[in-house]
């Protein structure tokens, strides 16, 4: 089966990344982890405007999801992982499968490369022939895409192709067709975390699936701000200082919270805050969902990050000289950036095909999948770029910061694989 995006996700995808190229995305991270959250404000805002936020909101609310809950709140001891390796998040590094996977897809690329090939030919042509071994990354997480298990309102709808395609060729439903749904929202998580702008943007697209309230449609024009606190997986609320909106999901319940003490952050733009539980506001709709989904969207942003690190690696290989020619020019060098491309391309079936399932286990490896991808590839711009890297000016600081508290969050590296595990081996 070959799964693509359809040309109306990937013009909403353009269309997101030509506006988030007119804003200073990387200015309004740094005054937002100062405590000035007013040009990340303005680009919450603009993004509003092109609908980023409505995307999960149901249209009795002024969303564009025709219906924000999934077919069925799952509350099986598989839907969601135990909290017994949080503590050691920290310590929880995201290398494994995929990287392994990765790295052995690359080998041939290595045999045949030499001194004269680029580092974004070497790049480009990994991801090129790990094009082919999607079926099998799909296989890992036990994909079920057939037309008649789907087509029942599930998180993204599978279409056939009409036009000269084979029964095996399927596209994602157009968001004009039927309304916004999960590959939509992944779509523009990807791009979100290709720029790396602050702000909820998580918390504010789970909201809908836990609350059937009036708020949602201050959030979805922009205006509200939400922050959300979801023990053990989330135990910390994001910005909650400056959120319009707080909410804690106290098991199958919903509470208020007020913004305790402030707790410092690896990403400095992630302020994170104790939660302190205030007024009952009423059962949790779908707590399993909206955790499925949160993983899911934190995954999306973490391949877009990723794929950002890749392409600033290549950039500065084929720019920066040492000892007379580019050091993309040095095997090592195109090697590196090879295993980054694989690991990203066979992480993307995964995100989309969880996207279009819903299933807890398909997030849960892809979640994974993503994570260790752009571990990866923050590791190797890190490399690449050498010391300049870890200056403040460089937008690559923003990026390592991103994906190493991203990588932990919605559930650690340890939770998600346990939860593949229980999946395939029960």
């Amino acid at each position: 089966m070959r799964f693509t995006l359809s040309p109306d996700h990937r013009d909403y995808a353009t269309s997101l990344t030509a506006l988030l190229n007119t804003l200073d995305c990387d200015a309004a991270t740094r005054a937002w982890s100062t405590g000035n959250p007013s040009p990340g404000l303005k680009i919450w805002r603009r993004l509003a405007d092109q609908g980023v936020q409505s995307l999960t909101i149901p249209t009795h609310h002024g969303g564009l999801a025709t219906g924000a809950l999934p077919p069925s709140d799952r509350t099986s001891a598989t839907s969601a992982p135990r909290p017994s390796d949080r503590a050691s998040a920290a310590d929880d590094r995201p290398a494994g499968h995929v990287a392994s996977t990765a790295h052995s897809h690359s080998t041939d690329d290595r045999a045949s490369a030499t001194d004269s090939r680029s580092a974004d030919d070497v790049a480009s042509r990994a991801a090129r022939s790990s094009a082919t071994d999607h079926g099998s990354a799909s296989a890992v997480a036990s994909f079920n895409l057939s037309d008649s298990a789907r087509d029942n309102g599930s998180p993204g709808n599978l279409t056939s192709t009409r036009d000269g395609g084979s029964a095996d060729d399927h596209t994602p439903a157009n968001v004009g067709d039927s309304g916004a749904n999960a590959v939509d929202t992944v779509v523009a998580f990807e791009v979100l975390g290709r720029f790396c702008p602050p702000g909820p943007w998580t918390d504010a697209a789970v909201l809908p699936l836990l609350l059937d309230h009036g708020v949602l449609a201050s959030v979805a024009t922009g205006e509200t701000l939400v922050s959300l606190s979801f023990p053990p997986y989330v135990p910390y609320a994001l910005d909650a200082d400056i959120a319009d909106a707080r909410y804690l999901v106290d098991g199958t319940r919903l509470r208020r919270f007020t913004p305790g003490d402030a707790l410092s952050s690896l990403d400095a733009s992630r302020r994170l805050f104790e939660p302190v539980p205030g007024a009952d506001v009423g059962p949790a709709l779908a707590p399993a969902g909206a955790f499925d989904l949160g993983a899911l969207l934190t995954a999306a942003q973490l391949l877009g990050a990723g794929r950002w690190l890749l392409e600033a690696s290549v950039t500065h290989a084929l720019t920066r000289r040492q000892f007379g020619r580019a050091i993309g020019s040095y095997q090592a060098v195109q090697h590196l950036l090879a295993d980054v491309a694989t690991a990203l391309e066979l992480a993307t079936p995964l995100l989309y095909g969880a996207a279009v399932t819903g299933e807890p286990a398909d997030v849960s490896a892809a979640k994974t999948a993503c994570g260790d991808a752009a571990h990866l590839a923050a590791r190797t711009a890190l490399q690449v770029h050498g010391a300049v890297g870890y200056t403040a000016e460089h937008p690559l600081g923003l990026r390592l910061t991103r994906v190493r508290a991203l990588v932990g969050a919605w559930g650690t590296p340890a939770e998600h694989r346990r939860r593949v595990l229980a999946a395939i081996a029960p």
